[in-house]
């Protein structure tokens, strides 16, 4: 008797974290992200998502994004922003055929010293009557981190998928499959795949580029463990996967369980305006030099022996809105000409 498989939706959590950006109020880059995933990967467009949207710490004269330091006029158009976001994956889901009903929550994302009252966020959920989608509202700045885990706690598939708003997909990504496979190496101690980070340009080749190459133990655990898998029953589909040494924030799939217990074992894991690869990258990489992988079980996709990549960053912090940028590149080109004729 076949047993029919869960679906990718049934197993797989999107998680956006957005915030403060100079393309808001226009939703361009979520719009994109969505755009990249129709196009590339539609299967996640079913998934349930979860939207933060990290708030700021101050109003000043001039932005310091990174900082948590917004302009008056930043304020609002992030206002007009989240409304808009809304709007968008709310559509984008229901297409306006049902009545949306949402159930609301507050609660603290703590961090830090137990001892210092000061130490939480107070944030506010959102969440439609299916738990398709969940909005998230901090009162305050929380940071990559504890955007992530605010989100976690709410999570109720296995797998997420750990989405910024300035990264996209530029090539098809195998997502049933790799699914597959993950739920099948929960069963395989000595080959676990907890994490797959999605290919960058500069990830090109890793398996033999210098951040592996240098270390004796990296090239043998590359050597150990790069492999092509398939799902069971599935022979012919071969999926690239190669050990990756760092716990990187752009698009990546993981266990949710795992996520919680590796990254944020407790509320001292991870302070506010942290973020993951900047605390625990470096750490889990000096324990994978020394050997331990599978505790990590941080993986690569690696098609066509690193030479493709998946996704592209968007530089959302500076992006103004394709039209915007569109007019820059033409003035570069212009003094780049001018400067030509010049000489």
């Amino acid at each position: 008797m076949a047993v029919d498989l869960p679906t990718v939706s049934n197993l797989l959590t999107i998680i956006i974290t957005t915030s403060v950006t100079p393309s808001a109020p226009s939703t361009e880059l979520i719009s994109s992200v969505l755009e990249s995933y129709r196009a590339h990967c539609p299967s996640l467009l079913e998934c349930r998502v979860i939207v933060v949207f990290d708030g700021y710490d101050r109003v000043v004269p001039e932005a310091r994004l990174k900082k948590g330091c917004v302009t008056s006029e930043q304020a609002k158009h992030f206002s007009l922003y989240k409304e808009n976001a809304k709007k968008l994956i709310l559509e984008q889901h229901f297409q306006g055929n049902q009545l949306i009903t949402f159930i609301q929550k507050e609660a603290d994302a703590e961090y830090g010293s137990p001892n210092d009252s000061q130490n939480s966020v107070r944030y506010t959920a959102r969440q439609t009557h299916d738990e398709k989608v969940t909005f998230i509202e901090p009162s305050r700045r929380l940071g990559f981190g504890l955007a992530v885990r605010t989100a976690l706690r709410m999570t109720s598939t296995p797998y997420v998928w750990i989405q910024q708003h300035d990264w996209i997909l530029t090539s098809s990504f195998p997502i049933g499959p790799l699914l597959q496979i993950m739920r099948a190496s929960e069963s395989e101690p000595e080959t676990p795949i907890k994490y797959v980070c999605l290919p960058a340009v500069r990830m090109m080749k890793y398996a033999v580029s210098p951040e592996v190459i240098r270390f004796q133990a990296l090239r043998d655990l590359t050597s150990a463990f790069k492999r092509d898998f398939s799902p069971e029953g599935h022979p012919k589909i071969k999926l690239p996967l190669t050990p990756l040494f760092f716990w990187h924030d752009k698009p990546h799939v993981a266990s949710t369980a795992h996520y919680l217990n590796r990254v944020f074992p407790s509320r001292l894991a991870m302070l506010r305006g942290d973020f993951i690869e900047d605390k625990i990258g470096q750490r889990a990489r000096n324990q994978m030099k020394l050997g331990l992988f599978t505790k990590w079980a941080t993986w690569l996709y690696y098609p066509d022996e690193g030479r493709q990549v998946c996704s592209k960053h968007l530089h959302g912090r500076t992006y103004q809105g394709a039209a915007k940028e569109a007019e820059k590149l033409a003035l570069k080109r212009q003094q780049k000409g001018d400067k030509i004729e010049s000489m």
